[in-house]
């Protein structure tokens, strides 16, 4: 029954153990046993979290995959700029005599 919770995970990211037992149709018992098991095997980090949505306090079990790193974003990084010539010290004047009369 594990491998169902990993699936989850790794489909829809960070949830919430009520989030993960209403997707997989499962007991809130179930899951919080499953995923104590997958936390002592290291496969998934879960941890006690509180939440407001709006003046509703949700409290429960925030779940995701250990180790999990996305993959890495393509493209330019955010505030490059193109043909930047990067070699800006061809430019500078290093002599630093003065001349004093």
């Amino acid at each position: 029954m594990k491998a169902p919770i990993l699936q989850h995970l790794k489909a829809h990211g960070e949830q919430l153990d009520a989030e993960i037992a209403k997707a997989l149709r499962m007991t809130m018992k179930q899951v919080h046993e499953e995923i104590t098991a997958l936390a002592a095997a290291g496969e998934v980090i879960c941890c006690q979290v509180t939440r407001f949505n709006g003046d509703k306090k949700i409290e429960g079990t925030s779940c995701r995959l250990a180790a999990y790193v996305p993959p890495k974003a393509t493209g330019p990084k955010p505030g490059s700029k193109r043909g930047a010539n990067n070699n800006n010290n061809t430019s500078h004047n290093t002599n630093s005599e003065s001349h004093i009369s």
